[in-house]
């Protein structure tokens, strides 16, 4: 009997007219999945209620959801920094179409406990559950008893000073609130107990920013491990992260952007404050300008260029046999996997060394169209890792 194929990929914005097309290159791939799994970053609703005090993500149109659908997305997870930008009323509507176009969700709702109830699916004969957590704030868009909002793990932050250099660089510590991190593993611990296989997706980690792994990312993925994830996959930061094996088990750290389509973050007349100054702070805080090949909705760092589709295969035995398809951004802001790309090989490359500078020692094996994961030698990261590989546009890489 076949494994049963379940395929997850990083962030979903769906925020421009006619959005079927920017699926089509990946389509075929993602449909013949036995489950598809996407993160859903921004409401998708019709109410233009602005609840957050951070740059807020103006709502995309519920309809786009139907698009999603189409491309093969069976559930989505919903946990993220702007899934509350408009308020209950959008984490409502966004949920109703959702599931109006047939999509499971977990990770917001009503309130937490409706946060935190699983998506389950029945494929092949096995169930499989997915869990999402918000790691990365603001704390508004954080579900309570009483509140709206996503599952999430609180993370702390420390500045410590270096050197004789006030006010210079400092050392940045963060690890996993106490309270917050029990409460996930006590989640992912029951679900785990319910399900065949059960996928944590994260929220997580240094926007805009390439190879750079906060240490509570990893802290928080081995828990959900250790508490019994088969899985888990991060998004958030707009650029595909490493892969590491965590007890056997693969963590995915980004898997980047998948379709992300969206004028919120370009100068434009009309933009509320918060959107203007985010845009002028871009470049200064992140160091970068979006790739000009590009258009203009598809503001993100050209690094972002390279992604990928995360691929479990769950077999009879109960094995689960990881692996991904890289794919490249292309000039209409398509994902497209390496089977049509020329820069595939280029994109698995990039993959094969972030996870190396992540100090990750994960080999990479090609399985026709998938690249398999496993054990693979230690690393010891070097000089040339730290610097990593700049961008250069047109450059195979």
């Amino acid at each position: 009997m076949s494994p049963v194929r379940i395929a997850l990929t990083g962030d979903l914005v769906v925020d421009r007219p006619d959005p079927d097309g920017f699926f089509d290159p990946a389509r075929e791939f993602l449909r013949a999945a036995d489950l598809t799994v996407g993160q859903l970053e921004v409401p998708h609703a019709r109410t233009t209620t602005v609840a957050t005090v951070d740059v807020p993500a103006p709502p995309a149109d519920p309809a786009h959801l139907g698009a999603v659908r189409r491309a093969g997305f069976d559930v989505l997870t919903l946990a993220g920094n702007h899934i509350a930008d408009a308020g209950g009323e959008g984490i409502a509507q966004t949920l109703a179409a959702a599931h109006e176009h047939g999509m499971r969700t977990t990770g917001a709702g009503g309130d937490l406990d409706a946060a935190l109830v699983p998506a389950l699916a029945r494929v092949g004969g096995l169930t499989v559950g997915v869990l999402s957590f918000n790691c990365v704030g603001p704390t508004d868009s954080w579900a309570t008893s009483r509140r709206p909002g996503a599952a999430y793990v609180r993370v702390l932050t420390h500045y410590e000073p270096v050197g004789a250099n006030p006010g210079g660089p400092p050392s940045v510590h963060t690890w996993a609130d106490a309270e917050t991190l029990a409460r996930m593993r006590e989640t992912v611990r029951r679900v785990a107990a319910t399900v065949d296989v059960l996928v944590v997706a994260l929220h997580k980690g240094l926007v805009h920013t390439p190879v750079d792994l906060a240490a509570y990312e990893t802290e928080v993925a081995h828990a959900a491990v250790d508490a019994g994830a088969a899985a888990v996959v991060g998004h958030h930061a707009h650029v595909a992260r490493g892969i590491e094996l965590h007890r056997g088990r693969p963590i995915f750290h980004g898997l980047g952007n998948f379709v992300t389509v969206t004028d919120a973050l370009t100068p434009a007349a009309g933009d509320v404050a918060e959107q203007r100054r985010w845009a002028l702070r871009r470049r200064r805080l992140f160091g970068f300008e979006p790739d000009p090949d590009l258009p203009s909705w598809y503001p993100f760092h050209p690094e972002s260029r390279n992604t990928l589709i995360a691929v479990l295969d769950v077999h009879d035995d109960g094995r689960v046999v990881a692996g991904f398809v890289p794919c490249w951004i292309d000039r209409r802001a398509r994902p497209v996997p390496w089977g049509g790309a020329d820069d595939g090989r280029a994109v698995l490359e990039y993959l094969r060394r972030t996870t190396r500078a992540e100090g990750f020692a994960t080999g990479f094996t090609v399985d026709g169209d998938v690249v398999r994961v496993g054990p693979g030698e230690p690393h010891q990261q070097n000089e040339q890792d730290e610097q990593h590989v700049p961008y250069e546009r047109g450059a195979t890489r």
